[in-house]
């Protein structure tokens, strides 16, 4: 009947694989089935009333293979570090697989060590209403013109009006630059203590506690992404492709570290000054930063608003919503899962 059903709905366009799911098969299985003569049946009636094989475990022997793993001197251990210990006493329960099967069956694998397990990391949410509150940074890598080579590019940007704070280029990358660039971003944009914070990844250069400790000493409280999680860092991320898919940015490889820094001051100015930001409503980042966007906008709105009294037949709804966004989150509460 299962086969039947299959290929009823795969005549009618469904998927194969999609209608084994449906039945909780394999699309291999139905495909041994076919090899084997099955025409209609449900050939898994037929390997459930398998008998036990001769040599399966007793139950006896289960529960003594259980009663050993879990003993003081083993449940620290892994199987491939208890069986060979067992062989070196001249005991054997049962081979390295067999183990594996038993605990995993038992949910004994995952975490065998006296010491809890580790949590996972909590999931950053932030929050800026206005200039200076919070700042993303990140390292990212320039060619060179010697192959595998690289120059690190330093970008701090401000989240909420996405103002490149400070930059620079070097030829390697390390806490000591990264701590650098940011006292002199806090100091060049006047940043009073406990006031901004400062999101990274979990990159080297930002987890050494030479950073981590000077930041504490300057006020800025610090936030890191989760392992292995780039999303938990979008907007320097957005900011690099930006940067490398720029018109300014050049189409080989850089020569000099002198060269890449010239080309770095070059895009800053037009990225702060001339780029029309998406995320923003398509100001600048400096216009936003400075509380200019504010004005621009609202003329913006007007013109819209105006354009649509003097020729309603244009318009079947609302015009262009040209009003910025107040608050910009890295993972908002709400989607928070």
């Amino acid at each position: 009947m299962a086969i039947t059903l299959i290929e009823t709905a795969h005549r009618k366009g469904a998927r194969l694989r999609k209608c084994c799911e449906a039945l909780g098969i394999q699309l291999r299985t139905l495909q041994r089935w076919k090899a084997q003569g099955a025409e209609t049946d449900d050939m898994r009636h037929k390997s459930g009333n398998r008998k036990r094989p001769p040599n399966a475990l007793s139950e006896d022997e289960y529960k003594k293979i259980l009663t050993v793993v879990n003993s003081e001197k083993y449940r620290n251990l892994s199987p491939n570090q208890i069986v060979p210990l067992l062989a070196d006493e001249g005991t054997f329960l049962c081979s390295e697989a067999t183990l594996y099967r038993i605990l995993r069956a038992e949910r004994q694998l995952a975490h065998r060590d006296i010491s809890e397990p580790k949590m996972p990391r909590p999931r950053p949410t932030l929050m800026a209403d206005g200039p200076n509150q919070l700042w993303s940074w990140d390292i990212s890598f320039l060619p060179t013109t010697v192959i595998g080579m690289f120059f690190k590019l330093y970008l701090v940007m401000d989240v909420w009006s996405r103002r490149i704070v400070a930059f620079d280029v070097h030829e390697k990358e390390c806490s000591a630059l990264g701590t650098q660039l940011l006292v002199r971003a806090c100091r060049e944009n006047k940043i009073p203590r406990n006031q901004i914070t400062c999101h990274q990844d979990n990159g080297a250069p930002m987890r050494a506690l030479t950073f981590q400790a000077k930041m504490g000493e300057m006020g800025v409280a610090t936030s890191y992404s989760r392992p292995s999680v780039s999303n938990d860092n979008p907007f320097s991320e957005a900011l690099f492709r930006t940067a490398k898919y720029a018109r300014l940015h050049p189409i080989y490889r850089f020569e000099t570290l002198q060269q890449a820094r010239t080309w770095i001051a070059q895009f800053v100015e037009w990225y702060n000054n001339e780029h029309r930001h998406s995320g923003i409503k398509y100001v600048t980042p400096n216009q936003r930063h400075n509380g200019e966007d504010v004005e621009i906008l609202a003329r913006r709105q007007r013109l819209y608003e105006s354009a649509k009294t003097n020729n309603p037949r244009r318009w079947t709804g609302k015009t262009r919503d040209w009003v910025a966004p107040a608050r910009v989150h890295i993972n908002p509460l709400e989607d928070a899962a």
